[in-house]
């Protein structure tokens, strides 16, 4: 069985299963949906449902972390340019950083560190040395 009843500016259409138990339904049995285009209001008689638990632990997705393209120890990064056509047309583009990995010497720690770096790094590293290059940057060697 379906009325429909207008409040105001408001229409509300009520669905009710013919239960030959009850006459009329309770109010905590009925659902209700609205929608914010029409302004018409549905709702329907549902049946008696065990009421939602509610999760001990909030729900984390598990994203695994992204490396960046940032070198740690020269602070580079991805630089916005224009790639000009033939016809002179300019589409915007990134210039990345030249990032390599590698396993660099740590002379204080007497091991091998492997770090994600661009190759100036790499040449300031050569110059000037792991541990002056790292304090510089503000970067422990210990963690990694």
């Amino acid at each position: 069985m379906a009325t429909l009843a207008t409040v105001g500016t408001t229409s509300l259409l009520r669905f009710q299963k013919a239960d030959p138990l009850t006459a009329s339904p309770s109010p905590h049995l009925l659902g209700s949906l609205s929608s914010q285009l029409s302004g018409i209001k549905l709702s329907c008689n549902l049946p008696d449902v065990a009421p939602l638990k509610s999760i001990s632990s909030p729900f984390t997705p598990s994203l695994q972390p992204v490396a960046r393209r940032v070198c740690p120890f020269t602070g580079k990064k991805a630089n916005k340019a224009n790639k000009v056509s033939f016809s002179n047309h300019k589409t915007k583009k990134l210039q990345f950083v030249n990032l390599q990995y590698k396993k660099v010497l740590w002379e204080a720690g007497k091991r091998y560190v492997k770090l994600r770096l661009s190759t100036k790094a790499l040449k300031t590293i050569e110059k000037n040395g792991l541990d002056a290059v790292a304090k510089k940057a503000g970067i422990d060697l210990c963690k990694e």
